[in-house]
């Protein structure tokens, strides 16, 4: 028998793990134990098992990490692993044509730090944008959503839909609250590895809210801890950048490009 963890949480102004998320492995079957406390982490150390780290591959795999030490009366592990926090609700918008690779990427890496829901073809028939973003309420895509993903290609900002998308996310009236916008420039994106983000190779809407610094446009990444950081803090702008949000561009009403 052996162990493995995927997530953790810290003590409250201390570098002392206070909780693990857990998984059992006999040699067959990984079973989730969910959250542990660092007692039950202890008591697994000095009874001799063996604790490791787990790694998601591209395609939604676990994959075994490197052991986990115990010195000095602290935990140490090879990598930077996601926090053991409440998982947000993701809505990701993107160009099917193009970018699905990407967005079956993301479901992979983070299937288990966010809740993720998005439009697949054929879920809404509208072509105009009030019949769009009205579905996208009452269907329930849109309804608890916290956070927009927008997964920015070279051709995103053509995409009528991805406009209505993002102008329904910064409708009050979808849940309790705005939703977070990220942006994430893809690798097939001019602006990826850059350090820059030009306006005008993204979405307007998006643009405008970048601009206004409610939006964080950041580079794609593989690094499951960093993603979750990047969707953190723009959970986080709800709050702290409220009356920043700029949903004043006109609505798309086709695309433009084929």
């Amino acid at each position: 028998m052996e162990y493995f963890i995927s997530k953790l949480s810290f003590r409250s102004g201390e570098k002392m793990i206070d909780s693990v998320f857990a998984y059992q492995y006999d040699g067959n079957n990984l079973v989730s134990l969910d959250t542990k406390d660092r007692n039950w982490l202890l008591n697994r150390h000095s009874n001799g098992y063996q604790i490791s780290t787990l790694r998601k591959s591209l395609d939604g795999q676990w994959q075994r990490g490197a052991p986990v030490d115990y010195i000095n009366n602290l935990f140490s592990w090879d990598r930077q692993l996601p926090l053991n926090i409440t998982k947000r609700k993701t809505f990701i918008s993107y160009y099917h044509y193009e970018d699905q690779y990407y967005k079956e990427r993301f479901k992979n890496l983070l299937g288990d730090l966010v809740t993720h829901k998005s439009v697949e073809n054929g879920d809404i028939d509208s072509d105009n944008s009030d019949g769009y973003i009205k579905q996208l309420i009452q269907k329930g895509y849109l309804a608890d959503t916290t956070v927009l993903v927008v997964l920015i290609g070279p051709n995103t900002k053509h995409r009528k839909h991805i406009d209505w998308e993002i102008s329904g996310a910064l409708n009050y009236k979808v849940g309790d609250k705005y939703s977070g916008l990220l942006g994430l420039l893809l690798p097939n994106h001019p602006d990826f590895g850059t350090t820059k983000a030009t306006y005008n190779l993204m979405p307007t809407r998006l643009a405008d809210n970048f601009k206004s610094e409610y939006a964080v446009i950041i580079d794609w990444t593989d690094d499951r801890a960093k993603m979750q950081e990047y969707i953190e803090l723009a959970f986080e702008r709800r709050n702290t950048h409220l009356d920043n949000i700029d949903n004043t561009f006109k609505q798309m009403t086709e695309n433009t490009n084929e």
